[in-house]
Order: structure tokens, then sequence, then C-alpha cells
């Protein structure tokens, strides 16, 4: 006897509303002991009122929502959709609990993390700025409106996506972000980051030096600047870029610590006459 095909109780209108809910409130009370916690609750709420009318069912499949939670809010929107399938077969009578839905997403949220803050806020976000100041070249506001324009287009229509592909898919849409496939697109993703943060370096970084060294008679008899020109030009760009590479990436320094180590570094070559701003008084 051929098996019954069961139609999906969850319809496009629950779907999408509980995605807004994870797109607009992921962050929901944000705090360093639930983190995004409570934004995935109320993201399943609408999943859950429509699977069990029953109140009391409720308040029992919730449950395993109330564990702690925390990934990149745009890539994580798969895991979203991942568990609105789950919770429509465990509500549909298969082998599933609240046990099996949690240690999906406590195994899912890390590796998600990782893929998502690498590749959304270490390559899409700069290749985006790095467009927009290209475009902000002599203060117009192209650039700007650019880039409010197309990051809340790529981060809804990229989430709804995610979210519907997670449902329809389940764990194999999780697969290709952390596959062979995934992998191959974020490495594509991330050559092209690189190579638009290097045309920003080479436009908007420009690092000389001031030093000259005159002789008895007061004539210059050595212009630095000049000389490393002659040797490798922009090499003091190149020295400054990968001081601050260094400091953020091997030895762990924040941004914001990174920019004062340079502040330092201004004021004490200003000091010196290594740096000359241009300043009169």
């Amino acid at each position: 006897m051929a098996d019954v095909k069961v139609t999906p109780k969850l319809d496009n209108k629950t779907l999408t509303k509980s995605f807004h809910r994870w797109f607009w409130g992921a962050l929901t009370c944000f705090s360093q002991e639930h983190m995004q916690t409570f934004g995935y609750m109320a993201s399943m709420l609408p999943i859950l009122r429509k699977l069990y009318p029953n109140h009391d069912d409720q308040v029992k499949a919730i449950q395993a929502y109330t564990a702690f939670f925390n990934t990149n809010p745009m890539l994580g929107t798969v895991i979203v959709g991942v568990t609105a399938s789950m919770e429509e077969a465990r509500a549909d009578g298969k082998a599933i609990d609240g046990e099996t839905i949690n240690d999906m997403r406590a195994g899912l949220m890390g590796p998600i993390a990782g893929i998502g803050d690498s590749l959304i806020d270490g390559t899409l976000i700069p290749i985006l700025l790095g467009i927009a100041l290209g475009m902000s070249t002599g203060g117009s506001p192209i650039g700007a409106v650019f880039y409010i324009v197309a990051w809340v287009a790529i981060a809804y229509f990229g989430q709804r996506f995610l979210y519907f592909r997670g449902y329809k898919f389940g764990d194999q849409a999780v697969s290709f972000l952390v596959g062979k496939q995934g992998a191959a697109v974020r490495t594509a993703i991330g050559v092209v980051g690189s190579m638009v943060v290097g045309g920003v370096l080479a436009s908007w970084v420009n690092v000389t030096t001031s030093l000259q060294l005159r002789g008895a008679d007061g004539k210059v008899f050595l212009n630095l600047q000049q000389k490393l020109d002659s040797i490798f030009p922009g090499i003091l760009t190149v020295a400054i870029t990968m001081l601050c590479w260094w400091l953020m990436s091997k030895r762990h320094i924040s941004a914001i610590w990174t920019m004062l180590i340079l502040v330092v570094l201004s004021f004490v070559g200003v000091l010196l006459g290594v740096f000359n701003p241009g300043l009169k008084y």
C-alpha cells in the first residue's frame, strides 16, 4: 500500500511571518547571557501557533528554543528555516523531539557563525564599502546611498532565500554552506574581496614621510621620501597596512586599539619631524 502524502501544515504566510520576525528581531533582548535566544523564540511563535492549536502543546514545544543560541544573524536564517521544517515533521508525528531539534541548533550555530562572520563581515561588507568609497569621490552622496540600498537589498532577499531553502531542503541546505561547494563560493568571494580592499588601499591610503637630512650649509642632501619612491613607491603605505594586519590578525588586537596605536605613531612622528600634517598655526 502506497504511503499517504501528508499535506504541509505550514503555509507561505506563516513562514513569511516567521522569517520577518527573525529578520527584524534576531537580536531582540540581546544580552551576553542569552544572545539570540529570544529572537529565535519570537521567530518560532508563528510556526508553533500554526502547528499546535492547543496552548499547552505550544508551551511544551517552545521549551526546545529556550536554550542558548548565537550565530551569524544573516546566514543563521537557514537554521531557522530548517527548524521550521523539523517542527512541522514533529507535529506530524515523526520521530523528532525537542532535544533533537535543540541538538541540531547547537551543532550548526558554531560552523554557521564562523562562515557567516568571515563571509559577511569580513568580505561582503568591505566589498560594498570599497565600492561606496569609490563612488563618494569628491564628497558625492551617491556612495552612501548605494551602500544603504545595496546592503538592505542583499540582507533582506539573501536571508529570505536562505530561510525558505532551509525549510524546503532541510539539512541539505546547510550541507551546501559547510560543504565543498560552499567552500569554493567563499574562496571566490574572498578573492574578489581582496581585490576590492587592495584597490581601496591604493586609492585612499597614502603614507609619506617629510624627513630630510641637511648639511652644514643648510641644503638638503637626502630627501627620504624621494629615495623610497625610487626604490619602492608606496612602501610606507604597504608597511603601515601590514602593521595593522599583523596587530589585528596575529596579535588579536581590536580595531579600536589598532587605530589608537596609529594615532600615537602619528603624534610621535610629527613631533620627531618624520611626518608633516601640513597644518599651519
